[in-house]
């Protein structure tokens, strides 16, 4: 899928003058799932990984569960300056469907190259996104983020409610499906139900009677945690560090 902005100039490389390496265009960008570029495999593991460190062979498996079903993940790639050779990888977000919210999708793992930030490529994959998810039917987009508020809402993200991202293509499992499986036996016998005469009567306890239980504690009168805003937020994950959730319609 093509992408059409405006043109920037950056090198890729600063160790290299800027006539040794030309520059990529944000007009002649194109956003690709990359699953139908498995060429480019290794190169988007690399990307990912110099942002979130992780074993190769593992970000390689992962990325290789993309499908047009969803989990999706998909490239922002720019032309090779060399004629002939696979284009470079410069950007990278993966599109999950959301748990009962049938018109969402969850934005997970943007990431562009870090020479390449600060130079409107983050606002062009985002808009390619917005761009994919519209052209099949869905009107919402999730995302989380630690730090990057004021990016998003310039974009147009609002901060929302979270929501659980699915990672298999279906939701529930198929009642035709679930009943092909044979119900496991039960480990222990029935259970006889007694009749009328056969209840023993209560026996009294023995001993001293135990002490009466506590009362119950008075109901809080603390207020619920605040919801959140652009300066602090009540989720956190396992790190401490503040996640904000944002969701914006398109």
């Amino acid at each position: 899928m093509a992408l059409s902005r405006g043109s920037t100039g950056l090198t890729l490389n600063p160790a290299l003058q800027p006539e040794e390496t030309p520059v990529p265009s944000l007009a002649e960008l194109t956003l690709e799932p990359v699953h139908r570029r498995p060429e480019l495999l290794d190169a988007c593991a690399d990307l990912i990984n110099e942002q979130w460190p992780r074993s190769h062979a593992s970000r390689v498996h992962s990325l290789g569960q993309s499908s047009d079903n969803f989990p999706l993940c998909l490239m922002l790639l720019s032309p090779h300056p060399v004629s002939g050779k696979a284009p470079i990888v410069v950007g990278h977000a993966r599109l999950s469907r959301v748990l009962d919210r049938p018109q969402s999708l969850l934005v997970e793992t943007v990431v562009v190259a870090r020479a390449l930030r600060g130079r409107g490529f983050g606002r062009c994959l985002m808009e390619g996104l917005e761009v994919f998810a519209r052209a099949r039917g869905f009107r919402r987009l999730h995302l989380t983020t630690h730090d990057q508020l004021r990016f998003y809402a310039h974009l147009g993200y609002q901060l929302g409610e979270p929501v659980q991202g699915l990672v298999f293509t279906s939701q529930r499992l198929p009642a035709t499906l679930l009943s092909a499986f044979p119900r496991a036996p039960s480990l222990w016998p029935p259970l006889k139900t007694p009749g009328p005469t056969a209840q023993a009567a209560p026996r009294a306890p023995k001993g001293p009677s135990l002490p009466p239980p506590p009362p119950l504690p008075k109901p809080s009168t603390t207020s619920p945690p605040p919801p959140q805003n652009l300066l602090e937020t009540q989720y956190y994950d396992l790190r401490g560090r503040p996640i904000f959730w944002m969701e914006k319609n398109i």
